[in-house]
Parts: structure tokens; sequence; C-alpha cells
């Protein structure tokens, strides 16, 4: 078995003006994904707006603080997903029942994760 981090991005206007139709449609999406993975998903999470990020930066021997997202972007990153799977391509798998996968403004990223055991 694998981990895989699956990145969820999109757009956070697009989002937030989303209609109930496309919330649903969305949603759906994460119910097939959890229906799918089952125990295979060890960790997920929605994330705020960008605006309620704090950014740490180097600033000589103390980090430099400041609110909101390291890059100004049109797609961020808002949500996640940690999968124990057999390999990338089960992971893909999961990852394409996201609707995210297949909006225009949004995009999902697999990434696999560093064994260290």
């Amino acid at each position: 078995m694998a981990q895989y981090l699956i990145l969820i991005y999109g757009d956070e206007a697009r989002w937030e003006a989303a209609s109930e139709s496309e919330r649903r449609q969305i949603d759906e999406g994460h119910r097939a994904f959890w229906q799918q993975a089952g125990a295979a998903i060890l960790a997920s999470g929605e994330l705020e707006p960008t605006r309620t990020a704090t950014t740490l930066r180097p600033g000589g021997e103390q980090p430099l603080i400041t609110d909101g997202p390291f890059l100004e972007t049109k797609e961020v990153l808002g949500g996640f997903y940690v999968v124990d799977v057999a390999d990338l391509d089960a992971a893909l798998a999961l990852a394409g029942l996201l609707a995210e996968s297949r909006q225009d403004h949004s995009g999902v990223q697999v990434h696999p994760l560093v064994d260290h055991s």
C-alpha cells in the first residue's frame, strides 16, 4: 500500500458564487469519493478561504508573519484527502470521482507521500 495526498484546487470567487445546484454536484463527487475510498481515507479537510490564511517567510532570525496566502493566484488550494491505496492508478481513480477534476476552473493534484518507515 502507498499513501497519496490529493489536493483540490479551485477558483474561490467561482466557489463563493456557485449556485445550490453547482454545490450539490460537487458534494455528490465527494460522497462518491468517500463511498469508493472508505477506510483508505486517512485524513481529509476543506480549507477556509485564503483570506484567513497566515504565511511565514524568512525574515532573518525570526520569520516574517503576514496575513493571507503566499501567492496571489486564481486557483487556490481548497481541500485535501490523504489516502492509503494500492498504487498511483488507484489514487487517480479516486481523484477522478471528484467534480473538481472535471470543472473548467479547478483541478486536482495527486502526490505520493514519502514512506519514512
